[in-house]
């Protein structure tokens, strides 16, 4: 948005924070009919919201009120659900509790990941605002309350929650993998040494949580219930490789145990 904007010769700000009154007086002096708020991370201060004429509209990537928060895409796969989208919503005091104008759903494949579904949601969402705009312009939109059932938080992720945990299901490990990729990354550990995974798949298997099950030609570690088969793996400071690889350099016999 920057570039396009710097390319425009459209003015830029990027103040620290909205709660300096020389920020809130040059927002107020542009007139503008709407303020707009994408993956902005924080609460807009009040004296910003009543600043436009039609309040600040923000685009959310859940079916609110589910996954109201900072990490709405993330908790949705971890979580595994189903589906998810996006919701166009009038800002108020709340955390993600505004009323609502429109919303757009998407499924989530069984390859989706966090890059993925961003991407997907990105897409869906700015054409979302665009007819949310139109409608506004023309007098046409009203936003109506949320409902308060169902109603669930997406804390940020902290980077304890990306280390897997071989005690949960092999199918909730599997989700974390592709709810942290294309970025933190998951990461297991190993002699101490951190290991990303990138791509994983459940497989049968039983055994210790954390032991190594086979390590010939692809590595599978036992879970809580299943097993996961590690497929793209990146030991710490080297490249992304195929599991194959990974194992032609290190000796993992059946039994080894990763954190």
């Amino acid at each position: 948005m920057k570039r396009l904007a710097l390319e425009r010769s459209l003015q830029v700000r990027q103040p620290q924070s909205l709660r300096e009154a020389a920020i809130v007086d040059e927002l107020r002096a542009a007139h503008a009919d709407a303020i707009i708020v994408v993956a902005y991370g924080h609460l807009l201060p009040a004296a910003v919201l009543a600043i436009a004429r039609h309040g600040a509209i923000n685009v959310h990537a859940s079916l609110l009120p589910r996954w109201r928060g900072a990490a709405p895409i993330q908790r949705a796969l971890l979580a595994g659900d189903q589906e998810t989208g996006v919701s166009i919503m009038q800002l108020d005091k709340g955390l993600d509790t505004g009323p609502l104008f429109a919303q757009r759903a998407l499924p989530i494949g069984p390859d989706d990941d966090f890059g993925t579904l961003h991407d997907r949601l990105a897409s869906l969402g700015a054409e979302a605002l665009t007819q949310t705009l139109e409608r506004i312009a023309a007098g046409h939109a009203q936003a109506t309350p949320q409902p308060e059932r169902g109603a669930t938080y997406a804390p940020k992720i902290e980077k304890s929650e990306t280390q897997l945990n071989w005690q949960q299901a092999a199918a909730e490990l599997e989700r974390a993998v592709r709810a942290f990729r294309p970025a933190p990354g998951a990461f297991t550990r190993f002699a101490g040494e951190p290991i990303k995974v990138w791509r994983a798949r459940v497989v049968p298997g039983a055994g210790a949580p954390g032991s190594v099950l086979t390590s010939e030609d692809a590595l599978c570690v036992a879970c809580g219930a299943d097993a996961l088969r590690l497929e793209e793996l990146q030991p710490a400071g080297g490249r992304r490789m195929t599991a194959a690889e990974f194992l032609r350099g290190r000796r993992l016999a059946p039994g080894t145990k990763l954190e």
